[in-house]
């Protein structure tokens, strides 16, 4: 039983969810730790590595069978995002956003005939997608948002209006992009659009000086005039409620994801603390660093707990948004106190590339605050167990 385990979680874990676990585990053990520092330190992402990941089913790998995906359920699906960010949070991300910030809206929102033609693309990597609602000045608040896409009178759009802290944007082929359909300032009008990225008007900037993610293409996009087909409505999509819905989908992955971060930072302390000698034994045989090492067990477990029982919750389709704020907001929390600890623990050789917590620290920062900063969580928390808004 590996040391992160210690409450045995396997055992209730299906033989499908195991398999699926293990073989993403084999994945970022041969493919992506041997490079994630180089690209982490050069600021690229990994591009090599989508292939297998589709191969593997890791892309809307919780969308049924018949558009082309895996039809894992929700657990096994977080299993995936927890091996992933066991390796970067970059390759979590750039799978989170493909599965559940693409895929799913167009699967929740969008025609049949939309499903079909983007959905097995998607799934096979041979169409990269991105997801653009916040903007440079509405991030927490977006029913604040300035794009605009206004109908001609022959049933197309025209789009203008810029989105920020964009993943993947300079190397999507397409993008669910969010707009307001009317000059009201309510939030009832924001409609979604499948994007082509190749379409006059569109342009994707990269974001430069990056000191987190930087394994993770993160893009400015801009749309000046863009002239949109009536096809490229999602038409279920109706107000803030639906892009909402794909962030909920998008934050049950990180709370999963976290954990990865946190048992990389774990195992690798642990790891260390039982080689590096000084004092004439084991660093780890000291009791301040036993203290720093029961203390990032402990919590790993407890957020494992929270992962699989949020997972088991949503396949009975039984979960709420605040349950997923409460699992995003802990989750995450953790994570960044175990990977700074991880950190101190391996002394000066904890700032080098070679070595994971450095590089989960940064990362962990944006982590806390994309898909909703942890304070945004805090307040939906709040309101749920006062019933009364802080937001208004």
């Amino acid at each position: 039983m590996p040391t992160t385990d210690m409450y045995n979680i396997d055992s209730v874990l299906s033989e499908e969810e195991r398999a699926v676990r293990d073989s993403i585990h084999r994945f970022v053990d041969d493919r992506v730790l041997p490079v994630i520092g180089k690209y982490y330190i050069e600021g690229r992402f990994p591009k090599e590595i989508v292939p297998q990941m589709a191969e593997l089913g890791v892309f809307g790998a919780n969308l049924p069978e018949e558009y082309g995906c895996a039809g894992l359920n929700n657990v096994s699906y977080g299993l995936i995002m927890q091996e992933l960010e066991r390796g970067d949070s970059g390759v979590r991300s750039f799978a989170s956003v493909q599965g559940a910030l693409v895929m799913y809206p167009i699967y929740a929102f969008g025609s049949e005939e939309q499903k079909r033609r983007y959905l097995p693309k998607m799934a096979s990597g041979e169409i990269i997608g991105c997801f653009g609602l916040t903007e440079s000045d509405y991030g927490s608040n977006p029913s604040g948002m300035i794009t605009r896409a206004r109908e001609k009178s022959d049933g197309s759009w025209v789009l203008n209006g810029a989105k920020m802290w964009i993943t993947n944007g300079s190397t999507a082929q397409v993008a669910i992009v969010w707009a307001k359909t009317g000059d009201s300032k309510e939030d009832t009008s924001i409609r979604g659009f499948i994007v082509p990225t190749n379409t006059p008007g569109f342009k994707a900037k990269d974001q430069k000086g990056k000191l987190s993610l930087r394994a993770s293409d993160t893009s400015e996009l801009v749309f000046q005039d863009v002239r949109l087909p009536a096809e490229a409505l999602l038409p279920k999509s109706a107000g803030l409620r639906s892009p909402l819905m794909c962030l909920t989908q998008a934050r049950y992955g990180i709370a999963w994801g976290a954990v990865g971060a946190a048992i990389a930072c774990y195992e690798e302390a642990l790891a260390y603390g039982q080689n590096r000698v000084m004092f004439g034994k084991p660093i780890a045989g000291f009791q301040l660093q036993q203290q720093r090492l029961a203390d990032m067990v402990t919590e790993i477990v407890k957020a494992q707990l929270l992962a699989l029982h949020l997972g088991r919750l949503k396949d009975a389709g039984t979960f709420t948004p605040q349950q997923v704020s409460l699992a995003k907001r802990n989750n995450v929390n953790i994570a960044t106190d175990i990977a700074r600890e991880a950190r101190r623990l391996l002394g000066a050789n904890g700032i080098l590339a070679e070595y994971s917590a450095m590089r989960h620290m940064a990362n962990l920062e944006s982590v806390y605050t994309y898909e909703g900063t942890h304070d945004i969580h805090t307040l939906i928390i709040g309101q749920a167990v006062t019933g009364l808004s802080a937001f208004e």
